[in-house]
């Protein structure tokens, strides 16, 4: 990490030499003054020295300068790590003067200031506050009462007989506490009785025939056991190790391989089932994409090129190449598709971030229609590649973001640029619950201007910029870009960005880091199908557990109703299977999120 400290002794220690070069040059114009007499006067040596005194200096402050500036910029870059990795995940902006900040740079003194300051504010509003106020009465929720379809013991706490002589039983003050035990698990043993027919030795033994099929060879596992498997490593991100000792308190202890092979013959059965489920999203006019790296260890022999399998011949490719140069992984990419209007997230796994992941997730398989995602390139060429079938929309929270990052180093264009964001979001925020063609209309009459309004003052008002400055780099991101960020003005059914679907990316972030790498091409092929089908029954707010375990028993039954096992119509079929609160929170915020907008837009009125 850099030192500030020790770059500002490298400053001082150059100063030294430079004087002392300085000096040694005087000495040595002294001594030829002595040595050729009558060739060079006193003069001409004073200019001399004065000329080479003065460019020294010169040189001196540059170097000086040049050095401070270094300086400057590491010290801006560690402020802005250190606020990517300690600060606030949000992106929320508030231009507000009186708003106390808290600066998570290397100055300590203007920390030590923000919270003196805090501490002094809330002595203030303690000593204010009088002790004759009675405290305020706590809402009561439902008396305490628990739902009812959980299993209850009735403790009765009464009077003996000596104690109830003479009094009259009037009722009871119920009381619940609940209580919990790990999950159960149970053997069911069958039976399957066998018969001989004493007459007849050569018929030999006669039993019931036995049902075809099951995850694993023997069946001895039961498909709850499974998705309670599934849901804990891609809906509770716990590898492994800890689903070993979470089930070893219920008195089972599996071995690793086991709920490995359990997990691979669950993939394979559900193969079909989430190619149904990207087609299903294919068919939708807007798809949100976005990809995370992961690591793939590399086998010891290259995979053979599947004729069949587009995918084959690119994998071979990458791991050929990584090979030859012994290396023990390469990044592959878990990529997200998300429907805009069906309720589907799919995931899928290759072994780069070459453009093959979304040419084969859209092109080849003929989609026509808007995909929105950042500008990687892959994204922004795609119209041409599918010859104008898929048109690219670009995330306007990138754009946003880039101009906050600028911020420190260019304040006065930041603001302007943030203000103007802002107003962008507002107006999404009122179109939220419109109709589409209202929502258009609206963005139309009034998102237009603001956008007039960037690229007018990015034209006229940023002349000061240098092409290295990051607000540059920032409005040439806009401007580059411009296309592919304003197209949602004339689309409805386009998002103003791309949050929702990169919001997908902590689902496979979270788990990475307890997994942390995949460990063949086959398990990131199966890991992507079911990840597509836990990330969207969590999308619709079901309980995974029993989704995964309803997909189970109808695929091993031989089912190809895959209509009816999406999550969102099997959500409609199976209510009690929903978390319903999840909805109502998510509406909570949402309306929370709202007001606070509608507040923020009355005041700004009143005080214009």
């Amino acid at each position: 990490m850099f030192n500030s400290k020790k770059a500002s002794r490298e400053n001082d220690q150059l100063r030294e030499q430079l004087a002392r070069m300085e000096a040694a040059h005087q000495a040595e114009l002294l001594k030829r003054e002595a040595e050729v007499t009558g060739e060079v006067t006193a003069e001409v040596t004073t200019e001399v020295t004065s000329r080479l005194t003065a460019l020294f200096q010169q040189r001196t402050e540059e170097l000086s300068q040049q050095h401070t500036k270094e300086l400057e910029a590491v010290q801006l870059e560690m402020k802005l790590l250190i606020e990517r990795i300690f600060g606030s995940k949000s992106e929320r902006y508030i231009d507000d003067p009186q708003q106390l900040k808290l600066d998570l740079g290397i100055d300590d003194e203007q920390v030590d200031d923000a919270v003196e300051g805090l501490l002094i504010a809330v002595d203030e509003v303690n000593e204010n506050e009088t002790n004759d106020k009675p405290p305020p009465k706590r809402r009561r929720r439902g008396d305490n009462k628990f739902p009812e379809h959980l299993d209850r013991t009735i403790v009765n706490v009464d009077f003996n007989d000596e104690q109830k002589t003479g009094l009259t039983h009037i009722g009871y003050d119920p009381v619940e506490k609940l209580h919990m035990s790990p999950p159960r698990f149970w053997v069911v043993e069958t039976r399957y009785h066998k018969y001989i027919d004493p007459d007849q030795s050569d018929a030999g033994v006669s039993s019931p025939p036995r049902p075809e099929g099951g995850l694993v060879r023997g069946d001895h596992y039961d498909t709850s056991v499974v998705a309670e498997m599934i849901a804990n490593r891609f809906g509770y991100h716990l590898p492994f190790y800890r689903q070993q000792d979470m089930f070893a308190g219920s008195g089972w202890i599996p071995s690793r391989s086991t709920l490995a092979n359990l997990q691979a013959s669950a993939a394979v059965l559900v193969q079909d089932f989430t190619s149904y489920l990207a087609d299903v999203v294919r068919t939708d006019a807007v798809i949100g994409t976005d990809d995370t790296g992961v690591k793939l260890l590399l086998p010891k022999t290259i995979p053979k090129i599947d004729a069949n399998d587009p995918k084959s011949r690119r994998a071979a490719e990458v791991i050929t190449a990584a090979i030859n140069s012994q290396k023990r992984h390469v990044s592959a990419k878990m990529w997200a598709y998300r429907g805009m209007q069906i309720p589907l997230n799919v995931f899928d796994f290759t072994v780069s971030r070459h453009r093959d992941g979304p040419d084969l997730f859209v092109i080849d398989s003929k989609y026509k229609g808007t995909i929105l995602g950042d500008c990687y390139g892959a994204n922004t060429g795609i119209a041409m590649r599918s010859s104008g079938d898929v048109v690219h929309a670009a995330c306007v929270s990138h754009a946003r973001r880039h101009v906050r990052d600028a911020l420190p180093t260019h304040e006065r264009h930041g603001k302007v640029l943030m203000r103007c964001f802002r107003k962008l979001y507002d107006i999404e925020d009122r179109g939220a619950s419109m109709e589409a063609a209202a929502r258009l209309e609206l963005r139309q009459s009034e998102a237009v201007a603001v956008w007039n309004q960037i690229r007018d003052y990015a034209m006229t008002q940023t002349q000061d910029l240098l092409p290295k400055d990051k607000m540059k780099k920032a409005l040439n991101y806009i401007h580059n870009q411009w296309d592919a960020l304003t197209l949602y003005l004339s689309d409805p059914m386009v998002p103003i960005d791309n949050n929702e679907t990169e919001q997908l990316m902590k689902q496979v972030a979270v788990g990475r880091k307890n997994w942390l790498f995949i460990g063949s091409l086959t398990s990131g092929y199966q890991m992507s199908d079911l990840m597509t089908i836990v990330s969207s029954a969590i999308r619709n707010d079901l309980h995974v557990s029993q989704y995964v375990k309803s997909v189970l028993d109808a695929l091993l039954a031989g089912s190809t109703d895959f209509e009816s096992l999406r999550p969102d119509v099997w959500a409609k079929s199976h209510p009690e299977h929903r978390r319903a609160y999840r909805a109502e929170e998510r509406e909570s915020r949402h309306h929370r999120k709202r007001e606070r907008r509608s507040k923020r837009r009355r005041q700004q009125k009143t005080s214009s």
